[in-house]
């Protein structure tokens, strides 16, 4: 939005302004109030540059490849007419990845500033899993290092060019500048009087005082069928659409640049709330990652064969150009087998997932805003009414005094802790908003302490940055400075933060951060941080670190003890370390909820397996049908939310009619039946990062039909979904990969692998299905929460493949403190085969602390059981169990389908085998 203008007050423009935010209409999508590439600089520079076109290509020194005492590799990079050269390091980490690292030689000739490296991202022990490169081998101005036993790293010198290549065969995998697009602006030691620095957007100017930074460089992946990633922004298509070059319509690049975009576009390059520059290449023949650490307004093209000027392209190669606005070269090159291997590599190097309490995989009631504790009472009574389960239930800003964060309105919250506790006596949690943007306002504490101590984020001119957002005028805490984190994190004490009680958790919007008349809604890049950093060169980091500094709050409110659950909007790499994201102001239409699948796998690619997006549309009011579609998808999310904007009619899941309540609720129940499966994929997740919700071309790596296949989506290993995206449609196409069946998650049909089945369109369900050789846990007893269904026993669903075999597993701890990093949990591995069913103890011995569960296994539902048997043995102890026949699931009106174990009455903290007589 537009600066105030000059001739109205400031409370009256507040006034206005404020109206205008809330405004669903006034918010919406305006293309004119963001930047486009030929509107920025930097971007448009670079777009308009040939291959291989640059005056002044960089080169490699001579003889100044070197293997360093840490075992990296450093060079010069120079060029006569630049003030001063590059240096180049090369390091390796295990198991074949590499580091390429750029940054001006500050020891010949220093700039009044240098260059920003972006901090607390990478994990701290980096460097100490650094490998020894061996020494280089050069001829004829090429040098090759070995990186692993089965990857090299070829540097051509002159001009430069870098090449991770098969050991073997010498195939390409990944290279950079492979086509002379690497350019590095120089930092300038003053203005020349002939330049001008300035930037102007519609009303606002960016002096730009350090003058234009900007890196470009080209990036190919080869053997790549697609390319996936980049979040966030809007799509239908999962793999990466080309943006530049033949057949390409006038497009713009991803942009990656964290913006609070309301009713973004469904179909968009456009950058959104969060950036990840993670970029992944999957083929037939390869698969491999690029991540480029950088917080700096980014903008990548993905490039159309021919777009050089070529007639031909090597099969399976994908161009890419990757422009920024300020930073370094701190690039990783990652190589897998599989697709797994790259996700693994990542998250080597920016950590692993949180992993979540078991309360935030289920469901959550949200909405813009419950009014008062009456309004609370009554959608909590009325979950328990209809006999829908719920875990949480949040507060939006209206709940604090006038938009002061860790306050409340005591005229509609007189008793907080009141409240919170009668939620907690049915075992479920809230949630309040806290967001960046503090009061200024000198009654408000915490405003005050802010000023006082110097905390802010400082304009061009030294003083404390005044935007606009939703207390009216606002200040931002310097969440790069670790003295300021540390201090927010006290913020979320019980004496802080009164009010609040342990079952109180966090949610962080606006962490863009979001200014309402700022430049594209958000701060001004020349706003200064700690260490003299500009905020251009760590916008996109911002909200990562607010969201850090919150859930280490939340951490020492609880001691160390308990595990914090926090929501941000905005995120980066390494988000994943401190809780879960969602996709942001959506809108309730069909569009929507079809372009939430490739959103939510996108960001689980990236690193972030907790996500979701708002069920039913932040904005506009959903038709009936629409909702009941959105809450079968969202059901698989990982991170499953109901949310509305204030002007929307409200719309719990039970004021839609009889029939589209119980649909809804066999949603919801049917989500509370498999968080025993969830909470073990978010178990794997937090240890190696593979995401809950993935893309079938990571479970079928092989499969070319899966690999842009973005209307279907795997829940772990095992199961397979579809969502209905169209109004009244009657059938749907979906294709079920790989060689063995697939099983109806409703009846145990089966059906048939790498094929298309043409399906009819049921009202209550969407296609999804169960994998042939998979073995899933279950809960079926219904309660009030997922903490009421602890101690209530299992059931096992069996589909066997075509050699009578299946395999899966269970992990459960305590759902809620960190005992389980010393070893207080249990983890099994089920193995059905020969006729027989077997539970093996995978967890590890000796790391200290036990766990223990009284649990039980009441029911195992084996699908295509060919025996006719009505017996099964139970060892140890020779017991004898009863078969017959059962349903699939607990519903009402199911029919019994399959031969099911009844009450064998295992323990799982046991080892045992249930053979079929």
């Amino acid at each position: 939005m537009d600066p105030p203008p000059r001739r109205l007050a400031a409370p009256l423009f507040l006034v206005l302004l404020l109206l205008a935010a809330a405004s669903p209409a006034a918010r919406a999508w305006k293309k004119d109030e963001f930047r486009n590439c030929n509107q920025t600089p930097f971007c448009k520079r670079a777009r308009t540059r040939a291959p291989h076109s640059l005056d002044a290509p960089l080169s490699l020194a001579a003889g100044s490849l070197v293997v360093s005492p840490d075992g990296s590799i450093s060079a010069e990079l120079s060029h006569p007419s630049r003030p001063r050269p590059l240096v180049l390091r090369l390091s390796a980490l295990p198991p074949h990845a590499l580091r390429l690292q750029i940054d001006e030689d500050y020891s010949t000739a220093t700039p009044p500033h240098r260059r920003f490296h972006v901090p607390d991202v990478l994990l701290p022990d980096l460097e100490a899993r650094t490998l020894h490169l061996p020494e280089p081998k050069t001829v004829a101005g090429v040098s090759t290092v070995a990186l692993s036993s089965d990857l090299d790293v070829v540097v051509k010198h002159d001009p430069f060019e870098l090449t991770v290549r098969r050991a073997g065969s010498g195939d390409p995998v990944l290279s950079f500048n492979s086509h002379g697009l690497f350019d590095f602006e120089p930092m300038r030691e003053s203005k020349p009087e002939d330049e001008t620095w300035e930037e102007h957007f519609r009303s606002h100017t960016d002096k730009r005082p350090r003058g234009p930074q900007s890196i470009t460089f080209d990036v190919s992946f080869y053997g790549a069928d697609f390319v996936y990633g980049l979040p966030e922004h809007g799509s239908t298509s999962l793999a990466l659409r080309p943006t530049r070059g033949p057949g390409v319509e006038e497009s713009e690049p991803y942009r990656l640049f964290n913006l609070d975009v309301f009713e973004y576009l469904h179909e968009s390059p456009f950058g959104l709330y969060g950036s990840i520059p993670f970029m992944i290449g999957h083929g037939g023949r390869a698969s491999s990652g690029f991540f480029w650490l950088n917080a700096a307004e980014m903008q990548i093209d993905v490039l159309a064969p021919g777009w050089d000027g070529a007639t031909a392209q090597e099969n399976g190669r994908i161009d890419t150009l990757w422009m920024a606005e300020a930073g370094v070269v701190d690039a990783f090159f990652f190589v897998g087998s599989e697709p797994k291997d790259v996700i693994k590599q990542y998250i080597s190097v920016t950590g692993t997932p949180s992993m979540p309490q078991q309360f935030a995989t289920a469901y959550h009631q949200c909405r813009w805003n419950y009014r008062d504790e009456a309004d609370v009472d009554g959608v909590d009574a009325g979950f328990d009414e209809h006999d829908i389960p719920y875990d949480v239930l949040w507060l939006d800003i209206e709940h604090t005094d006038g938009k002061r964060y860790f306050t409340w309105d005591r005229s509609a919250f007189p008793n907080p802790e009141e409240m919170q506790r009668k939620i907690a006596d049915k075992g479920r949690k809230m949630v309040t908003i806290v967001d960046p943007h503090i009061k200024r306002d000198s009654s408000f504490h915490l405003h005050q302490e802010a000023t006082d101590k110097g905390y802010y984020v400082k304009d061009a001119s030294g003083n404390d940055y005044d935007g606009w957002c939703w207390p009216g005028s606002s200040s931002y805490p310097d969440m790069l400075n670790p003295e300021i984190r540390e201090w927010w994190a006290d913020k979320f004490s019980y004496e802080n933060y009164k009010g609040s009680t342990p079952t109180l958790y966090i949610w962080n919007d606006m962490n863009e951060p979001s200014v309402f008349n700022g430049p594209e809604v958000t701060m001004p890049r020349d706003a200064m941080h700690y260490g003299d950093a500009e905020h251009r060169e760590l916008h996109n980091a911002y909200g990562y670190y607010f969201h850090m500094a919150t859930a280490d709050g939340l951490l020492k409110r609880g001691e160390g003890k308990d595990r914090p659950f926090v929501l941000s909007r905005a995120f980066f790499a390494g988000s994943q370390r401190y809780g879960a994201v969602w996709t942001g102001d959506n809108s309730a239409d069909w569009d929507h909820l079809k372009s939430s699948i490739p959103m939510v796998l996108t960001l689980g690619l990236a690193g972030l397996p907790f996500s979701g997006a708002d069920v039913g549309g932040f904005f506009g009011n959903p038709e009936p049908d629409l909702l009941v579609r959105w809450y079968q998808v969202g059901a698989f999310y990982p991170f499953f939310r109901g949310h509305a904007h204030h002007d929307t009619k409200r719309r719990e899941p039970w004021l839609f009619g009889e029939r589209r309540t119980a649909i809804i609720r066999e949603a919801i129940h049917m989500r509370y039946s498999l968080l025993p499966y969830f909470y073990t994929l978010f178990r794997e997740a937090s240890v190696n990062g593979i995401p809950v919700m993935r893309p079938l071309w990571l479970e079928f790596p092989d499969d070319k039909e899966t690999y842009n296949n973005g209307e279907a989506f795997m829940v772990g290993p095992s199961l397979l979904a579809q969502g209905i995206y169209e109004e009244g449609q009657k059938s749907v196409s979906v294709y079920l990969p790989g060689k063995e069946s697939w099983y109806d998650l409703r009846n145990g049909s089966p059906y048939k692998g790498s094929a298309t089945h043409k399906l009819q369109v049921l009202e209550d369900s969407i296609p999804s299905f169960q994998r042939a050789g998979t073995i899933v846990p279950r809960k079926d007893r219904f309660r009030r929460s997922s903490t009421q269904m602890v101690n209530d026993p299992y059931t096992l669903v069996i589909a066997l493949n075509s050699s009578g075999a299946a395999e899966g597993e269970l992990y459960v701890d305590d759902g809620k403190s960190y005992d389980y990093q010393q070893g207080a949990f249990i983890h099994r591995r089920f193995v059905f085969a020969d006729n027989k069913l077997t539970s093996f103890n995978i967890a590890p011995d000796n790391l200290g602390k036990k766990f223990t569960s009284d649990c039980v296994i009441e029911r195992i539902i084996v699908l295509s059981l060919r025996s006719g048997a009505k017996k099964a043995i139970i060892e140890p102890g020779n017991q004898e169990v009863e078969i017959e026949s059962g349903p699939i699931s607990l519903r009402s009106g199911s029919s019994p389908v399959a031969p099911t174990i009844r009450r064998p009455n295992v323990h799982i903290v046991d080892s045992w085998t249930i053979r079929i007589a």
